[in-house]
């Protein structure tokens, strides 16, 4: 059996109608609504389904199947009506220093004010930059080695690794479309020892 879980003022899509459903409007709620199951459909953004995901890998429970339902018809019902049938895999989990999972994409961007990004990014062993840049883009992929990143602005060069880090004097980091609470002047993505069981739906 399939639990959905709906985030924000989302409706449970009709092909998933008989399956049980929880509405989270607090992360807090999620571990709880999860229980023993084990499928989930998040009906959300990247940024839940990344709070689902940071979840299941805290508490140790990355055994669980996840399917990410987005409401856009008419993908919204296709991957809904995948949602409870399609095989899952295993695919990277990208997470950063925090213990935060990322799903879509993740930004290093200038302090608020600033027109650069100073200081060096690497992925694993290669340079990213090395002084200024406009700011870096990191994309999770569903294949080894887990991560790829790039240089914002001008032609872009994708670096395929395991781990993309920043030492700086100052960044924000938006993951998923969430600004930080904070600047920072360091931060690292990078593979968890395990991965995550994706619905490709």
């Amino acid at each position: 059996m399939t639990t959905v879980l709906l985030f924000g003022d989302r409706r449970l899509p009709r092909p998933l109608a008989g399956s049980p459903s929880v509405q989270i409007t607090d992360p807090a709620a999620i571990d709880e609504a999860i229980g023993g199951a084990g499928r989930v459909a998040v009906v959300g953004d990247d940024a839940d389904l990344a709070a689902v995901l940071s979840r299941l890998m805290r508490t140790e429970r990355l055994d669980v199947e996840v399917a990410h339902v987005r409401n856009r018809w008419p993908c919204g019902w296709l991957s809904a009506r995948r949602a409870a049938s399609r095989p899952a895999r295993r695919v990277p989990l990208i997470r950063d220093d925090t213990g935060t999972a990322l799903v879509g994409a993740a930004v290093w961007l200038p302090p608020e004010g600033s027109p650069a990004l100073t200081g060096e990014a690497v992925v694993d062993d290669v340079v990213l930059f090395d002084g200024e840049s406009a700011g870096v883009r990191i994309e999770p992929t569903l294949t080894m080695p887990g991560l790829r990143a790039t240089v914002l602005g001008g032609r872009r060069r994708w670096i395929s690794g395991r781990a993309a880090q920043l030492g700086t004097t100052g960044v924000r980091v938006v993951r998923d479309g969430v600004p930080g609470r904070r600047e920072t002047k360091r931060s690292t993505f990078y593979r968890h020892t395990t991965g995550w069981l994706r619905v490709d739906c």
